[in-house]
């Protein structure tokens, strides 16, 4: 229903926007504003967004909660959409949105009214709870066989990976 709304509402408000102020500064001059204004939008969203997913890159790699950084850059997302849409409303929220203090702000409320869960990386049962090995690390039991390549006959040898291992998987 809020989104029926939102459809509604937003053209009608940008349409009334326009009369106004093409009414007060002429055509050509809301015509710039609105170009400036996508013009701006996209260069904050490139800068604020690398940022944003370096803040992603390093929650993940010191495996601490990414759920403030995702939010963070979700709303950049949103903020760049608003600013190339054309019009004053979307303009205003959309350069709201790339200020970090109303992020913050906003994911706050956000936080309130949506529950998040969160899991440990390890959430089984006491039996399956994994050991602690000599050296202080988890100890996780498994099963290997080595491939003897006579096994394969005539048939094609597993391929090795061709490329060098990311940061989001080792080889």
């Amino acid at each position: 229903m809020w989104l029926l709304i939102a459809f509604i509402a937003v053209p009608m408000i940008e349409i009334a926007l326009f009369i106004q102020v093409g009414g007060l500064i002429g055509l050509g001059w809301t015509l710039a504003i609105v170009l400036g204004t996508a013009l701006l939008g996209s260069y904050l969203m490139r800068s604020q967004g690398a940022q944003a997913m370096d803040k992603i890159k390093r929650s993940f790699n010191e495996m601490t909660d990414p759920t403030a950084p995702l939010a963070e850059g979700a709303m950049i997302l949103f903020a760049g959409v608003l600013l190339l849409t054309p019009g004053f409303f979307t303009d205003t929220v959309g350069l709201l949105l790339l200020m970090p203090p109303v992020r913050h702000a906003v994911f706050k409320t956000l936080r309130r009214h949506v529950k998040v869960q969160s899991f440990s990386s390890f959430s089984a049962g006491p039996a399956q709870q994994p050991r602690r090995g000599p050296m202080g690390g988890d100890v996780i039991d498994g099963e290997y066989s080595e491939v003897d390549p006579d096994d394969f006959g005539d048939k094609e040898l597993p391929k090795k990976p061709t490329h060098r291992p990311s940061a989001w998987t080792k080889h």
